[in-house]
């Protein structure tokens, strides 16, 4: 018992290291609570008493006690409630956590503590945190796979997100955003008689226009409602000039984007003084755009993609415009979570063929820019390692924008048909990583190159030797469920290295109804009979629905995130309902559940439940004459 409970303690160490945390064990460096502890016994006798871990983060004590068996996790009392009896808080690790929490809290000035009770092992395991106040409030929390949420720079969120169940000032900001979209899209239908791919060029031109602001060469007030050098002329050579300023090149490209925002000026309605407003409605976009997104665009640092968040939201209330199209913008979480999967580095070159607006190529961006360690490679991120292609104009117009607004030097975006392009001609842009999701639900036999799966072969074939492509589709894309598509599958094999898949929610792409699931691939390296992938049940995220506002994250979600990194680049072991490494086939379905097996072997207890239950399943047959079905003769 002792090697296994030192087995368990190292293991905590890990995780508490893995997460930067600093606690220490069999007592504390804190003279306070290393005082406390000189009364914590918990058998009660008023002796010395030691938890595995304790310290402080901030403002809240930590505190640990782990037991090496998950049948010793916790035992709740007759009223349900946790268990304080000498015995249970001994041989239980909440029991024991909560008894420690609550001495320390009665003893300390500290005024938070969250208690940890933690069983198992490194495959198997649960870890379950109790908060306890000064008035010995006790809530149990969620389950959590790490300790990551309760380092420095995450402690105070959770705290408020989930102890408190408050909003943080950033999804405060995030509610407004999407309130502020819904009703500017509202106004754009309303004063402006836009169609819908005509409502996200009139916000992009617009933030482009703003710009110019702080150059001097325009400004708000200049919008009079003037009949001859009208609001649009003066919005679209705001335009121009930024675009110039921007050094958008070559011309052809520059010319592409002036030709989608001549609707801005070239609008009779949006140029005319509306009554209601009065003001010309361009005026009164501009004017609602720069207090609500473009100072908030200008100054934020994530990779949030404002921009794309509000096209998004026009595409919501737009009747299905986006899906007709197959466009499906890709969620905040996902774009960073493609980032994280392949460890993107500063010296990178990221290529998505598939662009939208741009939503991979800006969190690439922050996170390479993040890593760099000189100016001038910052400066060659933004020139030169970034590079896309979108085939709708618009689209294209949007996402050139969008990576303007966000600083990346010269926008290395091209207005082409993806499937088009000569692969060897890509791949001299020397992609060293590939992003993409591509149009969903636009293939069939009559025209199988657009096949999501046809897109990630073609996708494959563009990069250079060794690169890593990661990609979202639908998860039926994996199945194979026509020739095309197993054909492709096969070629896939053929000529590369399928790395994993990942299962994702079904509401990622909340309201468009898709089940999508994230492949990673190594390219032009054939992939081998006895290569093992990982195959991982990713559907519990952290991330839930809410009401009015759509897809958004709990703080649980960083932490499911770091288990899902922890196990993708063999940090730790996790249970095969987690993830099973397997090798494949092409005929094969490339899915968790197709490759998963229960790995966990029953307690004791359990197997005692299963017979008792069958036991009582038979009594009650038997009793109400139905024994012959435990004979074996139907004719009975």
């Amino acid at each position: 018992m002792a090697k296994k409970e030192a087995k368990t303690d190292l293991w905590v160490y890990d995780l508490l290291k893995e997460a930067k945390i600093c606690l220490d064990p069999q007592g504390c460096s804190i003279k306070e609570i290393d005082e406390a502890l000189k009364t914590a016994s918990k058998k009660g006798t008023g002796n010395v008493g030691f938890p595995e871990y304790v310290g402080v983060v901030k403002d809240f004590i930590l505190v640990i006690e782990d037991k090496p068996e998950l049948s010793k996790h916790i035992k709740y009392d007759d009223k349900n409630l946790i268990s304080t009896d000498g015995k249970s808080v001994e041989q239980f690790a909440v029991n024991g956590a909560y008894f420690y929490g609550k001495h320390l809290i009665n003893n300390t000035n500290f005024k938070k503590v969250i208690a940890f009770g933690v069983s198992g092992n490194e495959k198997h395991h649960k870890i379950t945190p109790l908060f306890i106040n000064e008035r010995e409030y006790c809530k149990i929390m969620p389950d959590v796979e790490s300790f990551y949420i309760f380092n420095k720079e995450n402690i105070d969120e959770y705290y408020t997100r989930e102890i408190l169940g408050e909003n943080t000032d950033l999804q405060k900001e995030t509610t407004e955003i999407l309130k502020f979209a819904k009703n500017l899209h509202e106004d754009l239908r309303n004063y402006g008689n836009l169609q819908e791919t005509e409502k996200p060029l009139v916000v992009s031109g617009i933030l482009l226009a703003l710009r110019e602001i702080e150059k001097g060469s325009f400004n708000l007030e200049q919008l009079n409602g003037d009949d001859i050098d009208t609001d649009g002329n003066k919005i679209f050579a705001a335009i121009d000039k930024n675009l110039q300023r921007s050094k958008v090149s070559p011309t052809v490209k520059k010319d592409k984007l002036l030709t989608q925002f001549a609707m801005i000026k070239d609008a009779k309605r949006l140029n005319e003084i509306n009554t209601t407003l009065g003001k010309t409605p361009l005026k009164y976009y501009a004017e609602q755009i720069y207090d609500n997104i473009y100072k908030t665009i200008k100054y934020t640092k994530t990779a949030e993609d404002y921009l794309g968040r509000f096209y998004g939201e026009f595409m919501s209330y737009s009747g299905g415009d986006g899906q007709t199209l197959g466009i499906i913008l890709t969620p905040k979480h996902i774009t960073q979570l493609f980032c994280d999967l392949v460890d993107l580095k500063p010296d990178d070159i990221v290529f998505d063929p598939c662009c939208g607006t741009a939503g991979f190529l800006i969190a690439a961006m922050h996170n390479m820019l993040k890593k760099a360690k000189t100016e001038s490679q910052k400066e060659s991120i933004r020139k030169n390692q970034l590079h896309g292609i979108e085939l709708q104009p618009y689209m294209f117009t949007i996402a050139t924008t969008n990576m303007i607004i966000r600083g990346d030097g010269k926008s290395n975006l091209i207005d082409e048909d993806f499937l088009r392009c000569n692969e060897s001609e890509l791949q001299l842009k020397g992609a060293t990583v590939g992003m993409m999701n591509p149009p969903y639900s636009q293939g069939s036999k009559a025209n199988p190159s657009l096949y999501e799966i046809s897109f990630v072969e073609h996708l494959l074939d563009s990069l250079v030797e060794d690169a890593k492509a990661v990609v979202i589709i639908p998860q039926s894309s994996l199945t194979g469920k026509t020739t095309d598509e197993q054909n492709c599958k096969e070629n896939i094999l053929k000529h590369h290295t399928l790395e994993g898949v990942i299962t994702l929610s079904g509401d990622t792409f909340y309201g468009v109804g898709t089940n999508p699931c994230i492949a990673i691939f190594t390219a032009h390296k054939p992939h081998s009979k006895d290569k093992k992938c990982k195959f991982i049940d990713f559907k519990d995220d952290g991330f839930k629905v809410a009401p009015h506002i759509g897809l958004i994250e709990t703080e649980y979600a960083k932490d499911k995130k770091q288990h899902l990194l922890d196990v993708w680049f063999d940090r730790i072991e996790a249970p095969t309902k987690f993830c099973v490494k397997s090798t494949i086939e092409a005929t094969d379905e490339w899915l968790h559940a197709f490759y998963y097996f229960n790995d966990e072997i029953p307690t004791e207890e359990d197997f005692d439940k299963t017979i008792a239950d069958y036991l009582t399943f038979e009594f009650s047959m038997i009793a109400h004459g139905k024994s012959y079905l435990f004979r074996g003769d139907i004719n009975d």
